[in-house]
């Protein structure tokens, strides 16, 4: 049954208007992006939830359009706070004048009579965001018939599903609105991954010196966390500076900077007067760019074969080595009291090992002697041989199991969870080569069939029982990733895993920001010599998602501590704050940054940044040169025909876009 109840006061009945956006979903990415969207972007939203009880909590009476009206509630107080804070861009208290609340509607499928009710007809934008995958498609295939222009934002866990399905529907779109000019037909697909989104910087959180890179035309950017320089140093500016961690982040019992941590906030994209004033921050800079290597195959994480290291134990490898050696050693004491030469000297040996019955008789007393001992070494090969073909067996005929954590193994990163994010970061951790050791309770967990292919250790059990995280070797790794989707799990586990190693470098994946926030300051109070990051999933992906909306095509979102920095790809023309402007005077610190430039004709350009651009393998091994331009020299003109990479935080961004909007007449 279709329910409707706004979350605030609006005059009762009100239609949404033209242009507005439309989220779909049954999870916190859905509240979250909503929240992005409206309190951010200033766009009017409509919330289409699935009725019921809280799916984390059934047996608390907390319906789905409940959570979500106390997120819009806090979201709100933070923005009102912020806007009468340091009047960033973005930030001044009238940023969400005049545009009305989120529209709450609750129903079980988004049926053609669901969104059409929501105005699908008269939507500019759709995201798709249930955690079921056929549910989108479904939900995708009705939105694009009842509207060809709506733009479509498809949250999709299978990649190769995904790219063909944006395909399909963009199809659609121009085969239902005939004749019509493809420049401007507003209709767009974009199929997102929030654990692809989200994956980079939870495997970055468990290593020392957290990363992530971005992919811009077969060029590689690494977004790199540089610690604070010492006393008459001065900090490696990179290609860029673009952000200053908090002045606690150094700290151990302080907390991660957010938008409301006020003066002690990390500082997105400085000026330079603003990185040479401060002292005792560190930074994070844009790295030198490296090139994508299309003609190479992808790391080989694991084989359907096993190799011997695993077929064999560790005693028998031992075993066989000290037979091979006590055989050398009778061949060269052969030589050293006989004349023999040395191939007949190990002849001998071998036929001594193997008892072929050829007494020395009559030879000198060394040669019997020899003989003796090869004898006796012999009967060794015997069991050994036998042992080996055991083992050997046993390990092929559990080559389809899982594997035990090995006896002796450190260093390596433990990671609860092979749910969606769980797999996909697994995948990012064994790409760096870090070792990894799986606790997983569902033995029928999604990366359960990843884990056995790539060979790696899986324990299969509870985390909140006794000895489960013992035989994950905690007590020797170097970081927790606790990824489980129940918050009260991961801390759990986390809590326990520090009474079994203070130092633990833990990483917690939390929903509520304000219980994070009280868990990893209570962490980092009580055990200051470790480390201790919260992540969430959905305030991790929701930035991508939300620019995806607004038709711009974001090539990556970083996190910086409780901050989230977009690089995005957009077209100089309707911006009058980039048109006609240098490159120096286009920047606006805190807000967007000008980082690369594409002076391609359009007619000629890639349209897709984040993809590698394409070229012919066989005729010639060496990719075509980016035409991104990122040595800019602050005096260069931006012209209205070319398309620039930009670094932005959120509200720069939707700062950007609302200018646009109303530079340009109609929209």
């Amino acid at each position: 049954m279709l329910g409707f109840v706004p979350p605030l006061p609006q005059q009762p009945g009100r239609p949404p208007s033209s242009g507005h956006m439309i989220v779909c979903g049954d999870d916190a990415l859905a509240r979250r992006l909503a929240v992005e969207l409206r309190f951010i972007y200033g766009e009017r939203v409509t919330l289409l939830l699935p009725p019921g009880r809280d799916a984390n909590n059934p047996e608390t009476p907390l319906t789905q359009r409940g959570r979500a009206a106390a997120l819009f509630g806090r979201m709100s107080a933070a923005m009102n706070r912020a806007g009468n804070g340091n009047g960033t861009a973005g930030g001044s208290g009238d940023t969400n004048a005049g545009v009305e609340p989120v529209r709450i509607m609750e129903a079980p499928e988004p049926s053609d009579d669901v969104l059409e009710e929501a105005g699908i007809d008269r939507a500019a934008a759709l995201a798709l965001v249930y955690d079921d995958d056929e549910r989108n498609i479904r939900a995708a295939l009705t939105a694009r018939r009842l509207n060809p222009r709506l733009r479509l934002v498809i949250r999709l866990y299978n990649r190769k599903l995904g790219q063909h399905l944006e395909e399909l529907l963009d199809q659609a779109a121009a085969v239902a609105m005939p004749g019509i000019d493809p420049a401007l037909l507003d209709a767009s697909t974009t199929v997102l991954s929030d654990a692809d989104t989200a994956a980079p910087a939870l495997a970055a959180t468990a290593l020392t010196g957290s990363s992530k890179v971005i992919q811009a035309e077969g060029l590689l950017l690494r977004a790199a966390e540089r610690p604070p320089p010492g006393p008459g140093e001065r900090a490696d500016p990179g290609l860029c500076t673009l952000a200053l961690l908090s002045s606690t982040t150094n700290d151990p019992a302080g907390a991660e900077g957010s938008d409301s941590s006020g003066d002690e906030a990390p500082q997105l994209l400085p000026d330079e007067r603003a990185v040479a004033e401060t002292t005792g921050r560190g930074t994070v800079v844009l790295e030198a760019i490296s090139r994508a290597d299309p003609a190479r195959s992808a790391t080989r994480m694991g084989g359907r074969g096993a190799p011997l290291s695993q077929i064999f134990s560790r005693r028998l490898r031992w075993s066989a080595l000290g037979f091979a050696l006590a055989a050398v050693a009778l061949v060269i004491a052969s030589l050293l009291t006989t004349e023999d030469t040395a191939l007949h000297s190990a002849y001998l040996t071998v036929l001594d090992l193997l008892g072929m019955n050829d007494p020395a008789e009559g030879a000198p007393a060394a040669r019997q002697i020899i003989q003796i001992l090869s004898g006796i070494a012999g009967l060794l090969l015997l069991p050994l041989l036998i042992a080996a073909v055991l083992e050997a067996f046993g390990t092929l005929r559990t080559a389809s199991s899982l594997r035990r954590p090995p006896r002796g193994l450190g260093g390596h990163v433990v990671l609860l969870g092979l749910g969606k994010i769980g797999t996909r970061v697994l995948v990012r951790l064994r790409e760096l080569d870090i070792p990894v050791v799986v606790v997983e309770e569902d033995p029928e967990a999604r990366g359960i069939p990843l884990a056995r292919s790539l060979h790696v250790p899986t324990v299969i059990g509870d985390v909140t029982q006794e000895g489960v995280l013992e035989a994950a070797k905690v007590y020797r790794a170097r970081a927790l990733l606790a990824l489980t989707s129940i918050d009260t799990t991961n801390l759990e586990a986390a809590l326990y895993a520090r009474s079994v190693k203070p130092d633990l470098r833990v990483a917690l994946r939390l929903y509520d920001d304000e219980f994070a926030t009280a868990v990893y300051r209570t962490l980092r109070t009580a055990h200051p010599q470790a480390l201790t990051r919260s992540r969430s999933v959905s305030h991790l992906a929701a930035p991508a998602f939300a620019g995806a909306m607004m038709g711009r095509q974001i090539l990556g979102a970083v996190p910086v501590e409780r901050k989230v920095m977009l690089f995005a790809a957009l077209e100089v023309a309707g911006h009058p704050q980039l048109e006609g402007h240098t490159v120096e005077q286009a920047f606006r610190a805190g807000a967007w940054r000008v980082l690369a430039i594409d002076a391609t004709p359009p007619a000629d350009r890639n349209p897709d940044l984040a993809a590698l651009p394409p070229f012919d393998p066989e005729g010639d091994a060496t990719p075509p040169p980016s035409s991104l331009v990122w040595d800019l020299h602050p005096g260069y003109v931006l012209r209205a025909q070319d398309r620039v990479v930009i670094a932005a935080t959120r509200r720069g961004l939707a700062e950007l876009l609302r200018r646009q909007r109303s530079a340009v007449p109609g929209r």
